[in-house]
């Protein structure tokens, strides 16, 4: 029995020996190739931490954290004109299914399968836009469809991989392109800029017309109403206060009809 525990612990200290020690740190996923028992163990995923591996075996590590990748190429808009566009884009592999994208396009899935993926979409949206919008007029809204039709494609079942951004970072035009586009905008912006201008001066002319005509009509109302007889009555009701006066000294009783008396004299 000594024989066999001996043996034992002599093959366990040779297995042990010629193992694999490796840790997968955070940010990081592994997942394990068994030789000689099944394969690829793409359902199971390992997590950051130290772990032993068997000789025979083969653990693959990813970075699952976000990555970003840039790309330059041509494309046509709508009207088949040639534009150079620089993009970026910011991607992550879904963590949990790591070991499918393992079996499938391997540790160059970046170059395999993402970069070609968001070429196709960049050509696609973009030729579905003019120069113009492109370059300035809907360059978010270009973005957003980029984004939305890579994304289509690469989070699928089949390739595992979540489209987090896109950032069309530089539109090269021809010259004399760029020269118009920026021409024609900015006479759209001193468009804009006049009727603005415009629309301020017809609306402050308005408020004017509305508070002239509120006056007017204020004054028609008051005019109505003074009577002869009201006149008269506010004429004597403001007489007797000033004779009230310290400084009032003489009252002359005014002559007609309707004189109003006259206070003359005073300090």
């Amino acid at each position: 029995p000594y024989v066999f525990i001996i043996g034992a612990v002599l093959i366990f200290g040779l297995i042990l020996s010629n193992s694999t020690f490796l840790t997968i740190k955070t940010g990081e996923t592994g997942v394990l190739f068994k030789k000689f028992s099944g394969g690829l163990e793409k359902d199971i995923v390992y997590g950051q931490g130290f772990h032993v591996v068997a000789p025979w075996n083969t653990m693959f590590i990813y970075n699952v954290k976000e990555q970003t990748a840039e790309e330059k190429m041509n494309v046509l808009d709508k009207n088949g004109l040639s534009i150079a566009v620089d993009v970026t884009v910011r991607f992550n592999p879904f963590q949990n299914r790591i070991g499918y994208v393992h079996e499938r396009f391997g540790k160059g899935y970046i170059q395999t399968l993402v970069i070609p993926e968001v070429r196709s979409a960049v050509r696609q949206v973009m030729g579905r836009y003019s120069a113009e919008e492109i370059y300035s007029t809907k360059r978010q809204e270009v973005e957003t469809s980029i984004i939305n039709e890579a994304e289509t494609t690469l989070s699928s079942e089949d390739n595992n991989i979540k489209m987090n951004a896109l950032l069309i970072r530089e539109v090269i035009l021809p010259v004399n392109i760029k020269n118009a586009i920026e021409l024609k905008l900015g006479q759209e912006q001193e468009s804009l800029a006049y009727e603005f201008k415009l629309s301020k001066e017809l609306k402050e002319a308005e408020r004017k017309k509305i508070a002239a005509e509120g006056e007017a009509t204020a004054n028609r109302i008051i005019n109505s109403s003074l009577t002869p007889e009201l006149l008269k009555m506010r004429g004597i009701e403001a007489t007797l206060e000033l004779s009230k006066s310290p400084n009032s000294k003489t009252i002359i009783i005014g002559s007609g009809k309707d004189g109003m008396p006259l206070i003359l004299g005073g300090n």
